[in-house]
């Protein structure tokens, strides 16, 4: 019996010894080959350490890169070669199925009201400047609607140099920065912002808005900490919302409201025994909302307190205010090193095209790998680089530019402060003036009565009555609107959520339209503020923008403003 098995075993061995030679050989060969492959030592290292450690780890990965290769390979529609699970259609219902058909429009229609501001736009024949030609007139008007404030549209010596940079290089750059696009004159305007602001480096981007959208997530992601200002323009506001970090808003330019978050914040993280968080505070230099001015030192001063970086957008007072044109930090004796991203616009403070970011070696360099804009932007045109190089030039040898620019200012604020229908909450120093409707001749004051007698006014508000401005005292108004010339703080927060009601809203800007199209019948040209609304975190009050030029003279100005003035005068007062 035993020798019966002996010998049935080793006939099974010898049959099957055919088999381990071959599969002994193609395992050989197998791993010959696998071991020419670049980076199989790597490969045969792990695998032998994690068999070692785990070798569950191995199996359960040998599964997954099984499932994966089969999911790869496999063609989605085999499972439904037959059509099973599609509707079929005949020729004639697809037709009507194609004729029934209505696309979505790309844009929601305008309104009448946007139809008409479209329609009333003016029309600038030839160069834009300080002194335009209308094509609806044919004359030339005062523009206090461009921004222009330091009277570099137009320039001569610019527009030389700007023609001999397009023969030269041409007109496009052709690429992003970070490719092939960026080109020396890029590099000289780097230098130039840096040197002129007084920061180690200095970084360009080619579109001014998309500047501080850019700059805002490429340092905060999720999990850091944004204290913004609630007026902040759209760019700003976009930048913030890119960045998906936790947002605490302050009260608009009111630091006593700023610091209270600061405080609140670092309360929590106590509480919560959290850790430190990248945290910034950002912010405007002058608003683009209303011309207002932020207290720079004190904002430092809070930043260093609570150790907090600091973004500050100089959009609107780069090459605005200053002695020099240097914006805030100039105006206030603040180092530029203190502000951690300074962020200004080409295209207003320089009038060519683009933005920068200001800053230490290493808040540029990490832009040019983390700044959307910059990555897959093409650069600025080369002429738009050499036009703002030369801008600077002009800055550093002829500051009294801004000494004019001032001295406009301060003429037309001291016409436009003595109107008695409007409110100014601009900064006197600001050169972008916004003119409000002050809240007791606005249509708030007729909407606050059909508020107040409509039982149904939660709800829904019919159209408001005819807008009658007070006396010069408060007696004999309604106790809304009289509560409007004097509020108290019990019932400020009412008034402005009434101010800021869609009818009340619809009805300013009419007004302020109004006021447009008669100012540009006489030649002087101004705007209305432009809004998202709907879009924008706060709705802003409507107003006009005046933007204050240093190309006129002080004459020009105070003419220009006094038709303004003139105009305001006649179209609210036909509302008493």
């Amino acid at each position: 019996m035993a020798d019966t098995i002996n010998f049935t075993t080793t006939t099974t061995s010898s049959t099957l010894e055919p088999v381990f030679s071959f599969l002994a050989q193609a395992l050989t060969t197998l791993e010959t080959t696998f071991n020419k492959l670049p980076g199989s030592a790597v490969v045969e290292r792990y695998v032998r350490s994690s068999y070692k450690n785990d070798p569950g780890r191995s199996l359960l990965e040998l599964i997954l890169a099984v499932f994966a290769i089969r999911t790869l390979l496999q063609s989605r529609t085999r499972a439904d070669r037959n059509g099973s699970h599609f509707i079929q259609f005949n020729k004639k219902e697809m037709d009507e199925l194609v004729d029934e058909w209505t696309p979505e429009p790309l844009g929601a229609p305008l309104t009448p009201s946007e139809q008409y501001d479209l329609e009333a736009l003016p029309i600038v024949a030839g160069p834009n400047g300080v002194k335009p030609k209308l094509v609806s007139t044919g004359k030339t008007a005062v523009n206090l609607a461009s921004l222009n404030f330091a009277g570099l549209a137009g320039n001569e010596y610019i527009k030389e140099r700007a023609v001999e940079t397009l023969r030269k290089y041409g007109l496009g750059s052709c690429g992003p920065p970070g490719f092939y696009g960026t080109l020396d004159v890029h590099m000289d305007l780097e230098r130039d912002i840096a040197d002129f602001l007084g920061t180690e480096a200095s970084i360009l981007y080619s579109q001014g808005f998309s500047t501080v959208s850019s700059v805002i997530p490429a340092f905060c992601k999720r999990g850091d900490i944004i204290v913004a200002d609630r007026g902040v323009n759209v760019a700003i506001q976009k930048g913030i919302q890119i960045s998906r970090s936790t947002v605490r808003w302050y009260d608009h330019n009111d630091l006593d409201s700023l610091e209270a978050v600061l405080q609140s914040i670092e309360k929590d993280r106590k509480k919560r025994r959290g850790p430190l968080t990248r945290r910034f505070i950002i912010t405007e230099g002058i608003f683009e909302r209303d011309g207002a001015m932020i207290d720079l030192p004190k904002i430092i001063e809070l930043k260093y307190k609570y150790k907090y970086r600091l973004l500050l957008d100089e959009s609107y007072s780069f090459g605005a205010v200053g002695r020099t044109g240097r914006g805030l930090t100039e105006i206030f004796n603040v180092p530029a090193s203190k502000v951690d991203m300074l962020i200004g616009s080409c295209a207003i403070g320089l009038c060519a095209g683009g933005g920068f970011c200001a800053g230490t070696n290493i808040v540029v360099d990490h832009q040019r790998i983390n700044g959307p804009s910059f990555v897959f932007s093409a650069a600025m045109p080369a002429l738009l680089a050499v036009s703002a190089s030369e801008g600077i030039n002009i800055f550093r040898s002829t500051p009294s530019i801004f000494e004019t620019l001032q001295d406009n200012v301060r003429a037309a604020r001291a016409i436009l402060d003595k109107v008695e229908y409007l409110t100014i909450p601009s900064h006197p120093a600001s050169p972008l003036i916004h003119i409000q409707i002050k809240p007791a001749y606005s249509p708030a004051a007729s909407t606050a009565n059909t508020l107040s007698s409509s039982p149904s006014s939660s709800s829904s508000v019919g159209t408001p009555a005819p807008l009658s401005p007070p006396p010069s005292t408060a007696g004999s108004l309604h106790p809304v609107s009289a509560a409007m010339l004097t509020p108290t703080k019990h019932t400020r927060d009412h008034h402005e959520k009434l101010l800021l009601h869609p009818e009340v809203i619809e009805t300013e800007e009419r007004l302020l339209q109004e006021i447009v199209d008669e100012c540009i019948s006489q030649n002087v040209m101004v705007t209305k503020a432009k809004r998202l609304r709907g879009q924008e975190n706060v709705e802003a009050r409507p107003s006009l923008k005046l933007a204050i030029s240093a190309g006129l003279t002080r004459k020009e100005v105070e003419k220009a403003v006094g038709v303004v003035k003139a105009v305001c005068v006649k179209v609210l007062g036909r509302r008493k």
